[in-house]
């Protein structure tokens, strides 16, 4: 064979030719197609946090109350002094020109200044952020590995009498308000009721007075009966799910022959049914990690924490008009991210996504 026809019999038969620009283009077109699905996503963020801007800024007009009473702390005062609070904090103006002045000033990270408390939205927010990131992420964690270990153990082990336990459990514990659970274990275990005496405090974050690592047992006492009830309300929630996607997976043929060739039944789980089943119970990790930012308004305000859901229920009292939009705009936008983040993800998890 002559050296010429060397490379002509080298790129008939897929050689070192494959390396030209027919074999890139599939690479170049999956390439594509993820920067157009990533680009749908975040443009589809967008559009969604715009209109949470603009919801924020409606909806709670709505609320009955009238802020400029509430900063006069009910004392008797003439109607140019109402004027003149009013005019300090812009509701004097038209409601098209608040709601372009409010847009505004959110674009560039400002989100007012709150009635009750004088000071910047922001600044209240990242005083209260650390004590809620604190009791939902605490639980979210717990939550969250209960909620995969428990429902891959049940679906698994799909019709037995741990399966119809768990799932049972769950579902009874998924339709408990969580105001309500909250509310008895205060009762059973910070009151004391029969022979149960008092262990937990009825609320709050700290006793007071605690310094160094007495301080952190002081918070971490104070922190069980709040978690134990986002726990018990959360988990069911990611056992369900992660139960439901993992039964789908288990007729599948690579599990058939992953057992076939051998393989332990606790290998053939963790190694090739589980992973390829996470792909639900991921979105769902990701959206209740959004929804820790948010923390769970009722549970801090039963528990008296002092997170941003204690802060949003006391605003929406009032009502505080800017503290009220900045922490549910704020709350809408960590979901919002959150679940982009979650979708921007899955192919890396799953090739077939956003092709």
């Amino acid at each position: 064979m002559t050296a010429e026809a060397t490379p002509a019999l080298v790129e008939e038969t897929g050689g070192p030719a494959t390396a030209g620009p027919s074999a890139r283009g599939p690479r170049a077109r999956t390439t594509t197609a993820y920067l157009r699905y990533v680009a749908g996503k975040l443009g589809g963020a967008a559009v969604s946090l715009l209109a949470v801007l603009v919801t924020s800024f409606f909806l709670f007009r709505l609320i009955p109350g009238d802020p400029v009473k509430y900063m006069t702390g009910g004392r008797q005062v003439s109607a140019a002094q109402l004027a003149n609070y009013r005019r300090e904090f812009g509701l004097d103006l038209p409601m098209w020109q608040q709601f372009t002045d409010y847009c505004g000033k959110a674009l560039t990270g400002d989100l007012g200044t709150s009635y009750q408390f004088r000071a910047p939205v922001m600044d209240k927010v990242t005083e209260a952020l650390p004590n809620t990131l604190l009791l939902t992420g605490t639980a979210f964690v717990l939550y969250t590995a209960l909620g995969i270990f428990l429902g891959t153990r049940s679906a698994w082990r799909n019709g037995g009498l741990g399966d119809r336990l768990n799932t049972g459990l769950a579902l009874t514990l998924y339709s408990i308000p969580s105001f309500w659970l909250g509310l008895l274990l205060i009762i059973v275990f910070s009151v004391g009721i029969g022979p149960v005496p008092g262990l937990f405090p009825t609320g709050g974050m700290e006793s007071g007075g605690e310094q160094g690592f007495a301080y952190v047992l002081d918070v971490a006492h104070h922190l069980v009966l709040p978690v134990v009830t986002l726990v018990a309300v959360e988990y069911g929630q990611t056992l369900l799910v992660t139960r439901s996607a993992l039964l789908d997976e288990m007729g599948s043929d690579y599990l058939t022959t992953a057992r076939a060739k051998g393989l332990r039944d606790d290998r053939v789980r963790r190694r090739h049914a589980v992973p390829n089943a996470l792909l639900p119970t991921v979105t769902l990790i990701f959206v209740n990690l959004g929804r820790t930012v948010a923390g769970v308004i009722l549970v801090e305000t039963v528990f008296s924490w002092p997170g941003l859901g204690g802060l949003f229920y006391q605003a929406l009292s009032v009502p505080d008009l800017p503290l009220v939009q900045g922490l549910f705009f704020i709350f809408a936008a960590a979901v919002i991210v959150m679940n982009t983040l979650a979708d921007l993800i899955y192919p890396l998890l799953d090739p077939r996504v956003g092709r």
